[in-house]
């Protein structure tokens, strides 16, 4: 199982980097979420950290750009025209909205 999972640490990052000229993530705090009792084992057993360090020094080795999104940045109210941010738009039920700048 552990050959399986580290043969898979490599591959998926490196095809991730080689296909993709920026690749974002979400900047998850897992020292934060180790805090829930009910998650904190599974949190602890999986590789979060070791697939972003790869991911890291993967985007360095093929000249590529990985970016760290702030967990609370608003995404989901930017235009992804204009980049106008829509105010109204908090909840995540919302998935489709027009932007008022059009």
């Amino acid at each position: 199982m552990a050959k399986c999972e580290n043969d898979f640490l490599h591959k998926w990052p490196t095809r991730l980097i080689r296909e993709n000229q920026v690749v974002c993530v979400e900047d998850l705090r897992v020292r934060n979420r180790q805090k829930n009792r009910k998650l904190a084992k599974r949190i602890s057993d999986s590789t979060w950290g070791r697939l972003l360090n790869m991911l890291e020094y993967k985007a360095k080795w093929y000249g590529r750009t990985l970016v760290r999104v702030h967990s609370m940045f608003p995404s989901s109210s930017l235009c992804s025209c204009c980049g106008h941010r829509q105010v109204e738009v908090k909840s995540l039920h919302v998935r489709e909205w027009v932007c008022s700048n059009f």
